[in-house]
């Protein structure tokens, strides 16, 4: 991995935590995370002139990017509404990029060397032990739903990630493949609401759109960067390094929604560091 592409995703790890931050204040979490879906699907449908219509063997991975982010959106949503973004944020980042490095190895086979597995290990580490050494309250009482739902939405995020690092390559256009499945994102999310909420949810999200419209910029940018990232580098590599965004969020949460931040997850903070330095010099 470049220098270059090294930075750029560092960048996307922060701007993914911001977006993250905001569905978690003074929201209905489903809105709130719809809210940030339309709102990148808005910013992206304003760039689909600019850019060709994506290649047509990217678009099955398009539509298979899409059925997962409902999967995500969903579960994302559920875990927020019960555990703490602390708490939950990390075991729902961290659970990925294991399962990411263990599929690519076979597809679309991308094995990493012993250095790179082992930063992608003690980053990981680092992130579930985050999340056990924080929460509500504390490592001894560790809600069972949100755990369950913050890993089930690993398994989409791993999913989608393999999907989008594929089909941006069979694209040959980052730019293009992002902003048309941002497009599309958009208005699948759109139709999900509309079916669980009715149309009177909708309604709602347009008192937010300022929230909306910053989020979905921050989220547009954010894996837009990985997307390309992941069609010049090892998709589980560039997986792994986006999950440092736990160290943003951690930082986030401890200054603007009062978490706490003890002993525990400043060592899980310096285990995430010492992972990311390893891959960096693998």
């Amino acid at each position: 991995m470049t220098t270059s592409v090294f930075l750029a995703v560092l960048i996307a790890a922060a701007l993914h935590a911001g977006w993250n931050v905001l569905v978690r204040v003074n929201l209905d979490r489903l809105l709130a995370v719809t809210l940030i879906q339309i709102g990148s699907g808005v910013l992206a449908l304003a760039g689909l002139a600019f850019v060709p219509v994506p290649a047509f063997a990217a678009w099955p991975w398009i539509t298979l990017s899409a059925l997962m982010h409902i999967g995500y959106n969903v579960y994302l949503a559920r875990a927020y509404r019960i555990g703490d973004l602390g708490q939950v944020y990390p075991i729902a980042r961290g659970a990925a990029p294991l399962l990411v490095t263990l599929v690519s190895a076979l597809w679309p086979g991308e094995p990493l060397t012993l250095g790179e597995v082992t930063g992608v290990l003690v980053l990981v580490g680092g992130i579930v032990t985050m999340a056990f050494v924080g929460g509500r309250h504390g490592a001894a009482r560790i809600d069972r739903r949100s755990v369950g739902c913050a890993l089930m939405t690993s398994c989409f995020i791993a999913a989608y990630t393999l999907s989008d690092g594929v089909g941006a390559r069979a694209n040959g256009d980052a730019l293009s493949y992002t902003l048309w499945l941002f497009a599309v994102n958009g208005l699948v999310m759109g139709g999900v609401l509309w079916k669980l909420r009715g149309r009177h949810a909708l309604a709602t999200l347009g008192g937010y759109w300022r929230v909306g419209l910053g989020g979905g910029a921050m989220s547009l940018l954010a894996y837009g960067i990985a997307i390309w990232a992941m069609s010049r580098a090892p998709i589980a590599l560039v997986a792994a390094l986006r999950e440092s965004s736990v160290l943003f969020a951690l930082l986030m949460a401890t200054l603007w929604l009062k978490e706490p931040l003890g002993r525990g997850r400043l060592m899980a903070a310096a285990m995430i560091f010492v992972g990311i330095a390893v891959m960096r010099l693998n």
